[in-house]
Formats: structure tokens, sequence, C-alpha cells
């Protein structure tokens, strides 16, 4: 058995290949003991130009600064992709509220006509919704976006190598048209009674790999497989943490995990901002096992049992799972068959 951590491992995705552009060994143990024992860790020097990610957070921070009747102009009730501003303290995780408003986004397409009654998930593909008046702000998050995809594919060719496969093992799912998501995200403490010091609940993500900008405030924390004690993720300027998701747990039968993760909330008064980004598939992808080598089978932990959260091959189905539970007004308008 491994022994417990008790902190994140940071790597640096300079490293991550050899001149001759085949991934670094060393880099690629790194990344599988990550993946594998933690399920979290940071990346640094990824490729961001000088100050991008402090000039995304300061962007972010202005719009939550707009009075809430312009922010309300997006509110996310009126989009069937839940895409848009989504209120303080309407987001619920676990069954309770969380202390945070953000703005949700994702690839701007036309969306489908048509939706077969089996594959409701087809309807989450459809257009965003930006502040006409702060046009900073869609400039800069999907500038973000789009590196940040860069990024999400060289972490997950990287993880095809530590698990024994082609680089390109998953890369497949996310040709075409990928079902990335983004969010734009401000803490809030002391203002939401339910939540209490609640930011975000204990959860699981449910694509491939996160990639998430925190600024300096603090309040991540995770907990790997098998502890009891909740570690830390200490900000690291400019830095990306990087989680693994639930689609990644069921394709390797549970060798890789969708680590449990929470935030707390700052302190009233204080402000946290974050931006996630989410490395997703198409979303009509099923993900099936993959082959692993008999060592690394013999360490595969199986999937999560967890009756209030089933893990599902299918990404579509996988996701829209999770945005019914986390945004119930939105669903009730937009899903009502969804249970």
């Amino acid at each position: 058995m491994s022994t417990p951590r008790t902190s994140v491992p940071v790597l640096d995705l300079s490293a991550a290949r050899n001149p001759d552009g085949f991934f670094n060994s060393d880099f690629i143990d790194s990344l599988r003991d990550a993946a594998h024992n933690v399920g979290f860790f940071q990346i640094t020097n990824y490729g961001a130009a000088d100050g991008q990610a402090q000039a995304l957070l300061d962007t972010v921070a202005g719009f939550f600064r707009l009075p809430l009747v312009q922010r309300l102009e997006l509110d996310n009730r009126t989009s069937a992709q839940f895409r848009g501003y989504t209120r303080l303290g309407t987001e619920i995780t676990r069954g309770r509220a969380d202390s945070r408003e953000q703005i949700d986004y994702g690839p701007d397409r036309e969306p489908f006509i048509d939706v077969p009654a089996d594959q409701l998930f087809l309807r989450l593909q459809g257009h965003n919704q930006w502040p006409a008046g702060y046009p900073e702000l869609e400039r800069a998050a999907m500038a973000w976006a789009a590196l940040m995809a860069c990024v999400g594919a060289e972490l997950l060719a990287g993880i095809s190598v530590a698990l024994g496969l082609p680089e390109d093992y998953f890369a497949d799912p996310f040709t075409w048209s990928p079902a990335w998501m983004g969010k734009l995200v401000h803490y809030v403490g002391g203002q939401v009674t339910a939540a209490g010091t609640q930011g975000v609940g204990a959860h699981a993500d449910y694509g491939f790999v996160t990639l998430l900008l925190q600024d300096n405030v603090g309040g991540l924390a995770v907990q790997p497989h098998g502890h009891t004690e909740w570690i830390p993720v200490d900000p690291i300027p400019g830095a990306l943490v990087v989680n693994l998701g639930e689609m990644l747990e069921v394709a390797t039968n549970g060798y890789l995990m969708a680590t449990i993760h929470r935030v707390t909330a700052p302190s009233p008064g204080l402000d946290r901002y974050s931006v996630p980004f989410f490395w997703s598939p198409r979303l009509d992808a099923v993900i099936n096992t993959v082959p692993l080598s008999a060592e690394l089978a013999a360490e595969a932990r199986g999937v999560t049992d967890d009756p209030n959260n089933a893990m599902l091959s299918s990404y579509g189905s996988n996701v829209l799972k999770g945005w019914v539970r986390a945004h119930p007004q939105t669903a009730a308008i937009h899903y009502p068959e969804v249970g």
C-alpha cells in the first residue's frame, strides 16, 4: 500500500516531453503516481502568457462587481444548456446550497432541434450567455478555454502513456466536438445562511480532466481514496490544479480515481475567485474499460459504489445527471421528465 499523502504533488508540464517529442519517463512516473495515489496535482509552466492568469481572475472579479440586475440578464434558468449566470446560493451540492455565484459556458454551437427521448443530454449543446456591456469577459474566458483545451489534451495523452497505452488512446471521443465546460466562480462567505461554511460541498467531477485556476485565498481541499483527513491544496500563483473525473475512474475500474474535493467558503467580507475548466469528450461518447497491464489492474480499486451518485460510462448521461442535481430550478423548467 502507498504511504498516505499530506500534500498535493506539483509537476512541471514543460518537462513532460523530451527533445525528440516523446514523453519523459520521469514525468510519466510522477504523473502516474499522482493520478493513482492522490487523483490531484498542480502543474506549472503550461503555456499561459505572462500575466494571463491574473488578468483573467481580475476580469472575472470585474463581472461580479456589476449590479445584480445586469448579472441576472444572463440568468441560467433561461438556458436548456445550464449556461449563463447562477445566482448566489442556488447551486446545490450534496443537497445543500453552495456559497457561490458563477457563469457557466462551453463551446458555442447551434442546439439540436430534435433530440431522441433516450438522448436528452444532446440538448446540452447550445449557445453561451455573455454580458453585452462587458465584452472583455467573453474574450478572456474563451482565450483561456482554448489554452486549457490544449493543456487538457496533453495531460490526457500523458495519462494514456502512464497507463501503458498509446498517447492517442482517448483522442477519438474528443474529435470534432468535445463538450468541454468552463466556469467563472465567485465564492462569498457569510451571505448564504443555508450553506454555512460550504463554498461547494464534497463531490467528484463528471468528466475526464479538470483544470482549475484559483486565486490566493485558498479553501480547496481533497480527500484521496482511503483517507479520512482532508488535504489542503495551497495556492501557487498562476499554477493549475488538476484532478481526474468520473469517466477515467470508470474507464480504469478505479485505478484512477475521481477524488472527492470541497471548497470552504471564505470568511465574511473576503472574496474568492476561481476558473475551473473541464476537458470533456463529445456528448454522445461512451467510454469502455481500458486494457490495463496485470500489474496496474491488480492495483485497481473498483468504481466507487455510491447509491446517490452512480457513475455512468455515457459521458452525456453522466453530465446531465450532475447538472439536473446541481441546478434543480433550471432542470425543472427544461428537463421536467428527468427525475
